[in-house]
């Protein structure tokens, strides 16, 4: 088996790989969408996503999670003729008409019934399959299994095995241990090649165990200042991740009632992430111990009495205007989780120029972003471009460790030292720095080399 890679060979986004099987078929591992100044190589890039490349002979999708940078050019696949079945766990199959749609709004159409159409021709190829169940692939002489993959809900890692028992392994994206919600990642058993994820090659996270307390420390001294606290974030993992800390927070300091978090407003302004708190909720079934136990003491971690949920693009607008001439204390958390568009665009726009304002990073910020701009100059006073405007940055600007739902380079080593001896590593969706960085420390433990796609 051979792989070839339509995306994130040289960065973090349009995650597309296809595994090409005997008789000329293949199978396609996501389909995602690029973001910032990465490209596939071949002509798809942030302004365009066509499928560029041949898929005639491709039989079937496999999805590992819908965070859009795996699965956003699902309608372009469509486009371009592909009506296979698509493979992914039931989490993802519910997760993913709200993903697809905000692809299509951002790519291609507002219209509501190509939407709807668009869904709907989905769903009638999803093939849904529960965790850790081996299941034979349509038409094809190979098998797959979905493991847990602890990145977001609904996410998993891909087996794919021949009738001579070959593993291939695609991790998808791999999340931390100790995640909220979430359980761990399930422990690799072998693979024969692992193609495997390193977003974090080179760096290994803040403590996980105390981040909370650090968010806590740092939105007091934030509202210090006076002003919002602005948190960009993907709708998907990130934001569920931050109510559920922020709700614990409110509740380890609720009988002393005292200091910022006496009054202070949550404000959740992005639809999209709201309705992925929704059904969050509804999947609870899959929410780990700790979760279930906050649930038993009668607690709603993502639906607490201070969260507020700004639905029309009306109030949206209104809560921008107000926030830029009151400066009230509050925290805002909104997509995009890079700033690349969405209502938290609108939000940085109104208040980057002003010194009440405090910008928290709690995710990856891919290069030519604007929130890798912010995050890069903010701390210089310097601007970013956003939407043809020049900003100035007289805000605040903080990142905090301890927040990314991708493993780091230790857990991604542990993740290799699987009950089997992996046989072959090839490292895909991180900047070369990562990659190498990670390629190397695979030699020194396993004494295995790293293949960097190309």
């Amino acid at each position: 088996m051979q792989i070839i890679h339509h995306g994130a060979r040289e960065g973090v986004t349009g995650s597309c790989h296809e595994l090409q099987l005997p008789e000329g078929r293949s199978l396609l591992i996501d389909c995602g969408l690029f973001q910032g100044a990465e490209t596939s190589g071949q002509g798809a890039d942030a302004e365009h996503q066509d499928i560029e490349f041949d898929i005639q002979h491709i039989h079937g999708l496999i999805i590992t999670h819908c965070h859009i940078d795996h699965v956003g050019r699902l309608p372009w696949l469509l486009m371009a003729g592909f009506r296979g079945p698509i493979y992914c766990t039931q989490a993802t199959a519910l997760l993913l008409p709200l993903v697809i749609e905000d692809a299509l709004k951002v790519g291609i159409t507002r219209n509501s019934s190509l939407i709807n159409a668009v869904n709907n021709l989905i769903a009638s190829q999803l093939r849904p399959v529960n965790y850790d169940y081996w299941e034979d692939f349509e038409s094809l002489p190979v098998k797959i299994r979905f493991r847990q993959a602890g990145h977001i809900l609904g996410s998993a890692y891909v087996e794919i095995e021949d009738e001579n028992a070959y593993r291939v392994v695609f991790s998808g994206d791999l999340g931390c241990k100790n995640t909220p919600l979430l359980p761990d990642p399930t422990p690799l058993e072998r693979a024969d090649i692992l193609v495997l994820e390193s977003t974090y090659g080179n760096r290994n996270h803040e403590n996980r165990q105390t981040r909370q307390q650090r968010l806590q420390a740092v939105i007091e001294h934030a509202v210090q200042d006076g002003g919002a606290v602005l948190i960009p974030a993907f709708s998907i993992g990130r934001t569920q991740e931050l109510l559920y800390e922020l709700e614990d927070i409110m509740h380890q300091v609720r009988e002393r009632s005292e200091g910022v978090w006496r009054d202070i407003q949550v404000i959740l302004d992005s639809p999209m992430a709201a309705q992925f708190t929704t059904q969050y909720r509804a999947m609870k079934a899959l929410w780990d111990d700790e979760a279930h136990a906050r649930l038993a003491e009668n607690r709603h971690p993502l639906n607490f009495s201070r969260l507020h949920t700004i639905d029309s693009h009306q109030d949206h607008e209104a809560l921008v205007e107000f926030l830029r001439e009151s400066g009230s204390p509050c925290i805002v958390i909104a997509a995009s989780g890079m700033c690349t568009g969405g209502r938290m665009a609108n939000y940085l726009k109104a208040l980057l120029p002003d010194a009440r304002t405090d910008v928290l990073f709690v995710g990856y910020q891919a290069e030519r972003t604007p929130g890798r701009d912010i995050q890069r100059y903010g701390p210089r006073g310097g601007y970013v471009d956003m939407d043809g405007q020049r900003i100035w940055i007289k805000a605040q600007v903080y990142t905090l460790g301890g927040y990314s739902a991708h493993a780091d380079q230790t857990e991604l080593l542990d993740f290799i030292d699987a009950d089997e001896p992996v046989k072959r590593v090839r490292l895909v969706h991180g900047d070369m720095p990562a990659k190498q960085a990670l390629a190397e420390a695979i030699q020194q433990r396993f004494a295995i080399e790293a293949e960097i796609a190309s």
